[in-house]
C-alpha cells in the first residue's frame, strides 16, 4: 500500500500537544523495515522474482529498493552489450556503478556484502554521517571470504570501492565479533549460500541484537536455505534460494511508541494492526517490558490490543543487548512515569544515527531529568518529576529520538525540530498522532 507524502514532513518544526489524557482507536502500523530490507536482498539473490507483500514505505527501504533496481538495470545493460558487441572481449564490458545509500545504515551494510557476490565494480557511498559510521569488521570478514574491497578515504569507514571476489583467495571459515553490529553478520549470512563453499561462521561472543540474526536465518529458510546454528557457529552449505512469497509483518519498533503513550495515559484502548504473537522481530520484547509498567497485551487475529491494568509500577531494570532500538522509548517513558530505571547493554547506541546516549541525556535534561551514563553502556534514570521544556527538542537526524519523545506531548506541549526524520522508519507517524487526537501543527 502506497502512503501519500505527509504535509508535516516539510515543516522545520512541529508543535504537539494533547487536549486529553485518554487514547482510543486503531493504528495501522507501518511494515517492518528490518524484515522488508532482508526480504529485498534475498529476492535480489533469487534467480526468479519473489512476491513480497506489505513492504515497508520507510525511506531506508525505498532507498534499498531503488538501488537494487539500479543494480539490475546496469546488469541488464551489460548483458545486452555483451550479446551485441562483436569483435571485442565481452569480459571488458563493465559499466561504472555508484550507489548512494544516503543515511541508510542497514542498506550500506547489506549492499556491501551483496555487491561482492555480484562481482561488479561498485562505489558505495552515503552522507557525511554515514562516512563516520564504522564498517571495518564487515569488510574484514568479506575480505576473508575473498572479497576485494578498498576504502575510498579513511580506513574502516565508507565510501567503499567493491571489486568483487578473488576466487583463489576464497575460504569458508570466518569469524565476526558479535557485539558490534548484528547487521554485519546478517549481511554475510544472506550471501553465504551463493559462495562456492558456503560458510562456517563463528560469532565471537557476546552477541548484540541476536534476534535480528535469527530473523535473517528464518527469512532465508522461508526462501529455501538450509542452515545449522550450534552455540556460536552457523553453517550454511552452498545452495540456491527458491523464489517464494512472503507478507511482511507490521513493525514492533513502531508499536513501542504507542505502548509508551498507553502507559502515560490515564486511560487507553488502542488496537495495533498487523502484529503477530509469533514474531521474528526482537522488539516484540516490548510486550514483557510494558507488562511491568501496567500495560497488558492481548493478541487477536488482526493485531494486538493494549489494556491499561494498573498504575502501580516497579523499578525498571533491563538488558537491551537483544533490542537496542527500544532503549530510547523506555528511557523517556521511565522518566515520564517517575520510575527509577537501570538500563544496560547500550554499547551500540553510540554508533547509531547519532550518539543516542548523549542525545538522551541532553534532551531529557530539558524536562528536568538528570540521567547518568555509565561506561558508555548503561543508563541510570532516577525517580524524577518532569516539567515542561522551555526550548525545542532536537532530533539529531535520528528518527527514534523524535518518536521516543513525542509521547511526552501527553504531559506538556512540546516542539520537535526536524520532524522529517521519521521518514526513515515511520513516515505517517505525525498523522497517526493527529488521528489519535493530538494537536500537531
Amino acid at each position: 500500500m502506497s502512503v501519500s507524502p505527509s504535509p508535516f514532513l516539510v515543516l522545520p518544526s512541529l508543535h504537539i500537544s494533547s487536549p486529553k489524557l485518554n487514547l482510543d482507536g486503531e493504528i495501522f502500523l507501518p511494515s517492518s523495515k528490518s524484515e522488508s530490507n532482508r526480504a529485498l536482498i534475498i529476492e535480489a539473490l533469487c534467480e526468479k522474482k519473489c512476491s513480497l507483500m506489505n513492504l515497508s514505505e520507510a525511506r531506508d527501504t525505498k532507498i534499498l529498493q531503488n538501488l537494487l533496481n539500479k543494480f539490475r538495470e546496469i546488469e541488464n545493460q551489460e548483458e545486452y552489450l555483451q550479446s551485441n558487441i562483436k569483435g571485442r572481449n565481452t569480459n571488458d564490458v563493465s559499466l561504472d556503478l555508484t550507489l548512494d545509500v544516503q543515511d541508510a545504515g542497514t542498506t550500506m551494510r547489506f549492499l556491501t556484502a551483496f555487491c561482492t557476490i555480484k562481482n561488479h565494480p561498485t562505489l558505495l557511498k552515503g552522507t557525511d554521517r554515514m562516512h563516520q559510521r564504522p564498517i571495518k569488521e564487515l569488510v574484514l570478514a568479506l575480505r576473508e571470504l575473498g572479497a576485494q574491497i578498498t576504502y575510498e578515504n579513511e580506513d574502516g569507514f565508507p565510501p567503499l570501492f567493491i571489486h568483487g571476489f578473488s576466487p583463489e583467495s576464497q575460504t569458508q571459515n570466518i569469524s565476526i565479533q558479535g557485539n558490534i553490529s548484528s547487521q554485519y553478520i546478517s549481511a554475510v549470512l544472506m550471501i553465504a549460500p551463493l559462495l562456492p563453499k558456503g560458510i562456517l561462521l563463528e560469532i565471537i561472543p557476546p552477541v548484540s541484537s541476536e534476534p535480528y540474526i535469527k530473523m535473517t536465518l528464518e527469512l532465508m529458510q522461508h526462501f529455501g536455505i538450509l542452515h545449522s546454528w550450534t552455540e556460536n557457529r552457523i553453517i550454511i552449505p552452498h545452495q540456491q534460494y527458491s523464489s517464494n512469497q512472503y507478507k511482511i509483518e507490521s513493525d514492533w519498533s513502531a508499536a513501542s511508541y504507542w505502548y509508551s503513550m498507553a502507559a502515560i495515559c490515564s486511560k487507553s484502548e488502542l488496537f495495533l494492526k498487523g502484529l503477530r504473537e509469533k514474531s521474528w522481530q526482537g522488539d516484540n520484547r516490548i510486550v514483557k517490558m510494558m507488562k511491568g509498567l501496567g500495560i497488558r497485551t492481548h493478541y487477536e487475529k488482526e493485531g494486538v490490543r493494549l489494556q491499561k491494568t494498573s498504575s502501580r509500577r516497579s523499578p525498571f531494570k533491563y538488558d537491551f543487548t537483544p533490542c537496542p532500538d527500544l532503549a530510547q522509548t523506555m528511557a523517556v517513558l521511565c522518566a515520564a512515569l517517575g520510575v527509577e530505571a537501570n538500563m544496560t547493554g547500550l554499547h551500540s547506541l553510540k554508533i547509531k544515527e547519532t550518539d543516542r546516549l548523549t542525545a538522551l541525556k541532553i534532551e531529557l535534561a530539558k524536562f528536568g531529568a538528570e540521567i547518568e551514563i555509565i561506561n558508555d553502556n548503561e543508563l541510570h534514570i532516577p525517580i524524577c518529576e518532569l516539567h515542561a521544556p522551555t526550548e525545542p527538542l532536537q532530533t539529531y537526524h535520528d528518527h527514534r529520538m523524535a518518536m521516543a519523545f513525542a509521547p511526552l506531548a501527553l504531559l506538556f506541549p512540546i516542539t520537535i525540530e526536524s520532524p522529517e526524520v521519521v521518514q526513515k522508519s515511520y513516515p505517517s507517524f505525525w498523522e497517526d498522532m493527529e488521528k489519535m487526537g493530538f494537536r500537531v501543527k
